[in-house]
């Protein structure tokens, strides 16, 4: 699994506990023992819970059950199954959701579309979903990564501004900015959000795997060096220490030259 597919997992679940406290605090949710449970084993045995939705929904699980499915199907793999899904249980909520709900399943969306690799559908999920809750972080850096990966880093940029107008010194936030300021050549503003993310978290991988590339870039090989055998030594048998192993070596091959 690539680093950014790390990071969009990571997302789809932190949005799946955002969207489960906002439910709760809606009405039953709270008490919907069955629902808990169904995401758990989404999480943790998901063809089990793609099963078991599908039985609760035929006894009227409603939309807590086709959440459920469409979250086991994301676990399975099963992207642009599971993005449909996520798109059409959104149009079916009830007038009365409050609108950060509706937006949530349609962030999740748009990060199974991203997995999907169809990023077009990616950005028009999530820009809905930005219609709805517009100053929400978490959608904004998900559509950055959109834009990124579609070659608009500047674009991105826009987006991980405003996410950071709402929350600031967030450390994953500003990884990405930087990575999109060094994808620009802007070195000095990479390094200079890359640094400030660090400060508040120092072993934050991301962070310092793209500092090293950053510091490679422009000839820091001792700095770069140093970031990435931190990474390895902290995260050692990680995807992202692997990540990080790689690099060291093709810089070493090229110091050696």
């Amino acid at each position: 699994m690539t680093r950014l597919a790390i990071s969009l997992t990571a997302a789809f679940i932190i949005t799946q506990a955002t969207l489960s406290n906002a439910w709760a605090k809606t009405g039953d949710f709270l008490q919907d023992r069955e629902y808990q449970q169904c995401m758990q084993l989404a999480r943790t045995k998901p063809e089990d819970a793609f099963e078991s939705a599908l039985s609760w929904q035929d006894v009227g699980g409603g939309i807590r059950a086709k959440h459920c499915a469409a979250t086991a199907l994301f676990s399975l793999g099963h992207f642009p199954e599971a993005a449909n899904r996520l798109q059409a249980l959104a149009e079916e909520m009830p007038d009365d959701t409050p609108p950060g709900i509706v937006a949530n399943i349609l962030g999740q969306a748009g990060i199974a579309w991203q997995r999907a690799d169809d990023l077009t559908q990616a950005y028009a999920v999530q820009s809905a979903a930005l219609k709805l809750s517009p100053k929400n972080p978490d959608i904004l850096t998900d559509r950055a990564i959109t834009l990124m990966d579609s070659g608009k880093p500047w674009e991105a940029i826009d987006d991980l501004n405003a996410a950071l107008e709402v929350a600031p010194d967030t450390p994953n936030i500003l990884v990405f900015r930087g990575s999109a300021y060094r994808m620009q050549e802007a070195y000095d503003l990479a390094l200079a959000d890359l640094n400030r993310a660090l400060k508040f978290d120092p072993d934050e991988p991301d962070g310092l795997l793209e500092r090293g590339i950053v510091f490679r870039l422009t000839g820091q090989n001792d700095k770069a060096r140093a970031d990435w055998l931190k990474v390895i030594e902290l995260y050692d048998g990680m995807p992202i220490a692997e990540t990080a192993r790689q690099n060291l070596e093709k810089l070493d091959v090229k110091v050696g030259k």
